[in-house]
């Protein structure tokens, strides 16, 4: 069994999302959390359950299945059985008339349930406070992300070259890189906060499915398996000398990721324009982390940036065609697409340890999506890189 997350952790974390609650909504009453993500941030585990955070009071983790589970995985000091709503209902007492829930995920079936027992007559959104809570990383969720960048870098940088080879599928090459990923410590699966948004490991593409029309917000993109799964990567598009190879993916250690991207050139250079853009994106990352540091404003980041794109880059920015995406960063944790975004809204300064997704990126007509991805430690004087140092435009098979 994993190492349990410490006491002192979670009481750590419970007491800063109430210190926040009460800037926000200094009358709030009461918290029920239902996701399975922000379960596992407040007690160390996700069950079927709800877990109860009062203003005023030790906050209680009801749990339908599986009660063994969450005692012997968590620390978390108050952790009781319940079979249904009811029995919670009753256990709790009294109850607040308004409740704070996370109402980008909460269904309205599930609301139903709740309102049959606790006599909830509003309902409030905690989804941008636990955001921001979520974001300030502890050291020891900072040492997670650092075993899960150390991962990546050795996987991408490393270990893909050894086997790219002509002939093999976008979908062979996501399993194997799978398979490798797993081998070095990855935790298998990669978690994304977006409704209903699926991934497996992230994009997989060669040449011009990187830049395919999808429905996922990112610059770059992949076909995918068929329309029913536009994931993995396609069984018909094969390597073939002089194809752009394009990796955006997660790895996760522990529950907490890290974001990545590398391009690869395999058997022959990429034409001049894919190489000069790509080029521009690495200077343009490395711009940006010298400015990931506390105190700045990432819709400041963002404006700095975009005003400084010459003529020749700015048409196909951060996506392709009209297909482009409104932000060149996005925080990194439990998730991969957390707050804060390097985009226009995001005015809340940045602290010391938020980690931060930089991926300035390029698509190059006929040849496919070029640029770098790497995540980053805000630190005084400019952002640590956590998931290496490659430039990208990895030479395979010249």
């Amino acid at each position: 069994m994993s190492v349990k997350v410490p006491a002192s952790e979670l009481q750590a974390r419970i007491s800063r999302f109430r210190e926040r609650m009460d800037r926000r909504d200094p009358g709030w009453e009461m918290a029920a959390i239902t996701g399975k993500i922000n379960q596992y941030y407040f007690s160390g585990t996700m069950q079927d359950g709800m877990l109860f955070i009062p203003r005023d009071g030790d906050p209680v983790y009801w749990v339908r299945r599986s009660y063994e589970r969450a005692r012997s995985e968590s620390t978390f000091p108050d952790i009781r059985p319940m079979r249904s709503y009811r029995d919670a209902a009753e256990g709790m007492g009294s109850f607040p008339s308004t409740c704070h829930i996370e109402t980008e995920i909460v269904v309205v079936a599930l609301l139903d349930r709740f309102g049959k027992y606790f006599p909830v007559q509003q309902f409030l959104s905690l989804d941008r406070v636990i955001a921001a809570v979520r974001a300030e990383k502890s050291p020891y969720e900072i040492d997670l992300m650092r075993r899960a960048g150390a991962i990546h870098a050795r996987v991408l940088e490393d270990r893909v070259p050894e086997i790219l080879r002509a002939g093999m599928s976008e979908a062979a090459l996501g399993c194997e890189l799978h398979t490798i990923l797993i081998e070095e410590g990855h935790q298998g699966i990669v978690r994304f906060g977006m409704f209903e948004t699926e991934i497996v490991l992230g994009q997989i593409a060669f040449g011009t499915h990187s830049i395919a029309p999808s429905y996922f917000n990112g610059p770059g993109s992949s076909v995918g398996l068929s329309p029913a799964v536009p994931l993995l990567g396609s069984r018909d598009r094969l390597l073939e000398k002089g194809d752009l190879v394009f990796l955006d993916v997660g790895c996760g250690y522990e529950g907490y990721h890290t974001d990545k991207t590398v391009v690869y050139q395999f058997g022959a250079p990429l034409p001049d324009e894919a190489i000069r853009s790509h080029h521009f994106c690495r200077s343009l990352e490395m711009e940006m982390a010298s400015l990931l540091s506390p105190g700045a404003i990432p819709s400041a980041i963002y404006r700095h940036i975009i005003d400084s794109i010459p003529p020749e880059y700015a048409g196909n920015f951060m996506g392709y065609g009209t297909r482009r995406a409104p932000f060149l960063g996005h925080g990194v944790g439990l998730q991969v697409d957390e707050y804060p975004v390097i985009a226009e809204g995001f005015d809340e300064p940045l602290t010391s340890g938020m980690a931060i997704a930089i991926e300035p990126k390029i698509g190059v007509t006929g040849v496919g999506m070029v640029g770098t991805e790497n995540t980053y430690l805000v630190r005084p004087g400019g952002g640590e890189s956590i998931t290496g140092s490659s430039d990208g435009l990895i030479e395979v098979g010249f």
